[in-house]
């Protein structure tokens, strides 16, 4: 098993400019989205690294949902600046994001999908040691500050892939909750609910005593299926996300729920990093790619976009009831550990009561439910299939036509008991008055800022 090294606290994050000066780094690369620029996160950091005497390069312009060329025009101007150390302040996508500027610039290949997961790239393992990444996350959801992976959308593929390498993992995962109170309580949402399946699809993922020894330890996957020990991190996780999720998206301003999201997502980090997730993320990635027209309430974006934590729980109910049958004393336990009823319950149901929890929670979250909710139909689901078959095993047409029967499940929209649309509920839903900082309306205008404390 590996993990990162995981700081928690409120205001922890003043502590980052001190490491730092323990480790005798002298210019660190600080890499942000233009939305989190003007920002408080953004802010401690660089008066943090000020105040301790360490120079750095600020890049603001990390893509939100990156792709295969926003990573490559990150790792070509981070090769333009001397540094010695990363830090990462945003969510996943800046953390993916900063993973891969640590690597191929430490190790650059002859061509960019050298380190890509198979089959879009070679997979080639990590060299050797990396430089000193410090993720400061600002939302509770990928959890990728304890991670090996940095994934990524192929535009030209409409799909997701990504690196994965335990060398990949963060020196150190700075979790400040006072990070957590800005984000609009449906990114809160989305956030959560990708926490959720991290936990779930770890635990029922199969068995580790099933996968072959490798030859050497250095060509060992990061992901090892379900294990005894990812499981006891995937099912604490679970529990935490049932209790708390709920009260951050009813009260942004609820501190120990905020602290206890963010904690669940390491620990959710911790449980899949180790043991890997399977249909609802991997099905999630096309749905991801080949966005139509549809922009989630309270995502600040210049393109359409289905929020990941979305795109995965979409999928999830469907999934479920196909899995269940894999497994269902595991899918049974998940759905207590949920809150769902299950004295008596049959392993024929397990699918069935784990797919209705999953609804319950997206409906008192206000989350569509169903693809069609989000603009896909009936003739998407080939490109659907073909989208996910790069996050998957190679495919035989048995395979194939399964995953288009899931497909069709997932298209079926049923919002949770009520005759009403997804749109028509969060109409009427966001009548009810909710306190939440806004974010900008747009990035900032400067992209490169630097600083040397000698300039002073």
């Amino acid at each position: 098993m590996a993990a990162s090294s995981i700081r928690f606290g409120a205001g922890v994050t003043r502590e980052v400019g001190m490491d730092l000066a323990d480790w005798k780094v002298r210019h660190a690369l600080v890499l942000t989205d233009p939305y989190l620029r003007p920002m408080r996160p953004v802010a401690a950091v660089l008066e943090s690294l000020e105040s301790n005497g360490i120079a750095y390069t600020l890049y603001d312009q990390v893509r939100v949902e990156p792709t295969g060329e926003s990573f490559q025009h990150t790792i070509g101007f981070a090769r333009g600046v001397e540094f010695d150390a990363i830090v990462a302040v945003g969510g996943g996508s800046v953390i993916d994001t900063a993973k891969a500027v640590n690597l191929y610039t430490c190790y650059p290949p002859e061509d960019f999908l050298d380190y890509v997961n198979p089959p879009i790239g070679k997979g080639l393992p990590v060299p050797g040691p990396l430089k000193p990444l410090i993720a400061v996350p600002t939302t509770a959801g990928t959890g990728s500050e304890t991670t090996s992976v940095a994934i990524f959308d192929m535009k030209h593929m409409h799909a997701k892939t990504g690196i994965s390498h335990r060398r990949l993992k963060p020196t150190l995962g700075i979790l400040d909750p006072d990070h957590t109170a800005t984000p609009p309580r449906h990114v809160a949402a989305a956030c959560g609910l990708d926490v959720l399946c991290h936990a779930i699809e770890s635990y029922t993922a199969l068995p580790c005593a099933e996968r072959p020894l490798p030859a050497r330890p250095i060509v060992r996957p990061a992901y090892q299926r379900s294990n005894p020990i990812s499981d006891a991190w995937s099912l604490q996780a679970l529990a935490m996300t049932a209790e708390y999720l709920p009260r951050v998206f009813r009260d942004a301003g609820d501190e120990e729920a905020r602290g206890q999201m963010i904690l669940a997502a390491s620990y959710a980090g911790v449980g899949f990093g180790n043991a890997g997730c399977h249909l609802p993320h991997g099905m999630s990635y096309p749905v991801s790619g080949n966005v139509k027209s549809f922009r989630m309430p309270g995502y600040v974006a210049p393109q359409a976009m289905v929020p990941h934590g979305v795109s995965v729980i979409l999928n999830a109910p469907a999934v479920f009831r196909f899995t269940a049958q894999a497994s269902p004393e595991r899918h049974i336990r998940a759905a207590e550990v949920l809150g769902a009823h299950v004295r008596g319950a049959k392993a024929e149901d397990a699918g069935r009561i784990r797919a209705d929890r999953l609804r319950e929670i997206m409906h008192g979250l206000e989350i569509p439910d169903g693809l069609r909710a989000v603009g896909y139909e009936r003739a998407d689901i080939p490109k659907l299939v073909e989208g996910m078959l790069p996050s998957t095993a190679s495919p035989s047409y048995r395979r194939v036509r399964r995953r288009r029967k899931i497909w069709r499940r997932c298209l079926r929209t049923r919002w949770w008991r009520t005759g009403r649309s997804w749109e028509d509920s969060y109409r009427i839903t966001t009548s009810r008055t909710f306190v939440h900082r806004a974010l900008p309306a747009g990035p900032s205008t400067s992209s490169v800022t630097t600083y040397s404390p000698a300039a002073l």
